[in-house]
């Protein structure tokens, strides 16, 4: 199925360009245990798929997990914490359990929101591409939405086999400030991109876990930027060197 482009979407504009990370044809990344998964149901037919570090997990997440929810009518989105992205590999960020655990937090009492270990129970390398292949064996018959912000539709061909991903999923963007994607590169590249790429549609959250682990740094308070219950955790854990006091 098509999805129409959110027509409001920036102007075109250029943007980074890369290669792609490793062989397809080597068959030793396609062995994978099964998905293991908090609230999992087999029967459904709409899923949403949202990696990333959630170096915390903050509001801008849930809000993009939610729109997509609702505007793709999605009977459930998958929250995947990355254990080892490859482009993230020397930054700084909490334990991957810290990090579910947050993530677990953040999401309680969404009945649509459920949490999975797949990039987290498997070896590294961590790419995009082998985790949505878990997905796609295990929900043979569901639809797949991967859920991205502009900035890494961006950066989309620097991705391992994009052209894989394309095919297993429909991408689901949406605008992060001030980054805009080179359309025109991406589809010349990329055969049948419009056909799999729907812009969400979406407030623009000027939130980033960067930012959130910045401030924390700095002693700043990042009250309603963070769920109450992931501020409470990062204050009794101490993550990112957080000050008990930093609650105000």
């Amino acid at each position: 199925m098509a999805y129409p482009l959110f027509s409001s979407f920036p102007p075109i504009e250029s943007a980074y360009r890369g290669q792609g990370a490793l062989d397809k044809n080597d068959s030793s990344r396609h062995t994978y245990p099964a998905i293991e998964t908090e609230g999992i149901r087999l029967s459904y037919k709409r899923i949403g798929i949202f990696g990333g570090t959630f170096n915390p997990p903050h509001l801008g997440h849930l809000i993009l997990a939610e729109t997509a929810a609702d505007s793709l009518e999605l009977d459930c989105v998958f929250f995947v914490p990355a254990s080892n992205p490859p482009h993230k590999i020397g930054l700084p960020r909490a334990p991957a359990e810290d990090r579910l655990a947050m993530v677990k937090l953040a999401i309680d009492g969404n009945s649509r929101f459920t949490t999975s270990r797949a990039d987290m129970d498997r070896p590294g390398p961590h790419y995009a591409v082998d985790m949505i292949a878990m997905f796609h064996r295990d929900y043979p018959d569901a639809e797949l939405f991967f859920l991205m912000g502009s900035d890494s539709l961006r950066d989309f061909l620097s991705w391992s086999q994009p052209d894989e991903i394309l095919r297993m999923t429909t991408l689901v963007v949406m605008q992060r400030p001030d980054v805009y994607p080179d359309l025109s590169t991406l589809t010349r590249r990329l055969s049948g991109l419009l056909e799999k790429l729907y812009f969400l549609e979406a407030p623009e959250i000027e939130i980033s876990s960067t930012e959130i682990v910045t401030r924390i740094k700095q002693g700043r308070s990042i009250r309603y930027r963070v769920p109450e219950s992931v501020l409470n955790y990062l204050t009794e854990h101490q993550l990112y060197t957080v000050s008990k006091d930093d609650e105000s």
